[in-house]
């Protein structure tokens, strides 16, 4: 592996922003691909922030900086990730569901799917059953990632999924959900494919989802 590659995972790791987009124009300018770049520098970077975040080795502040950092390396690469039509490892539709307004949670599952190469549609909170629909309507997604963290909304995720079978669409896409006070329980009890209990899992069950 390249020097540059091992030093950008390690600016990633450390939150250093300014420096991984910096090494992203250097690695286009010695004329590596934007491809090259992402595979190997961010997504490598952040596989390793998820494993570290996921054993308890860092924690949300410090994978947010880390998410920031990987970010600055990404916009730099997405004008040449779409002209070259580079496959996305899948297209994930996010929201919190109607009447929750949190979104910490949501924001850090897309962060670390979006560091480990997935296409994400963040539909933001307070999210309604038929914008989801609308959602893998318009944009052919592979998977709904809903989140609550309030008991009193958990009852939109059934909701949606009811709107997802009343729309004949169901089972085109998976739905995973996630959230302080859900569980695999409850998944189980309202349709759901899978838990995820946090981002890391979240990663992890999107790529079993997908395979």
């Amino acid at each position: 592996m390249s020097n540059n590659f091992e030093q950008m995972q390690k600016d990633l790791y450390d939150g250093k922003f300014s420096e991984v987009e910096a090494a992203t124009k250097t690695a286009l300018d010695e004329g590596m691909g934007a491809q090259d770049i992402l595979n190997n520098g961010l997504v490598a970077g952040m596989e390793i922030v998820g494993r570290d975040f996921k054993s308890g080795e860092l924690f949300i502040p410090e994978v947010l900086m880390c998410a920031r950092a990987m970010h600055a390396g990404l916009e730099v690469l997405r004008p040449l990730l779409a002209e070259s039509g580079a496959a996305s490892m899948g297209k994930i539709i996010l929201g919190t569901v109607t009447g929750d307004l949190h979104d910490i949670g949501k924001n850090l599952v897309s962060m670390m799917l979006q560091g480990a190469g997935f296409d994400i549609v963040d539909l933001g909170t307070d999210v309604k059953p038929e914008q989801f629909v609308a959602a893998v309507r318009d944009e052919g997604a592979d998977i709904i990632g809903m989140s609550a963290m309030l008991t009193t909304t958990m009852p939109s995720m059934k909701s949606t999924i009811t709107a997802l079978k009343e729309a004949g669409i169901r089972d085109k896409v998976k739905v995973i959900i996630g959230g302080a006070p859900v569980t695999s329980k409850f998944a189980e009890e309202i349709g759901a494919d899978r838990y995820a209990p946090d981002a890391g899992a979240a990663v992890d069950t999107v790529r079993e989802l997908l395979v």
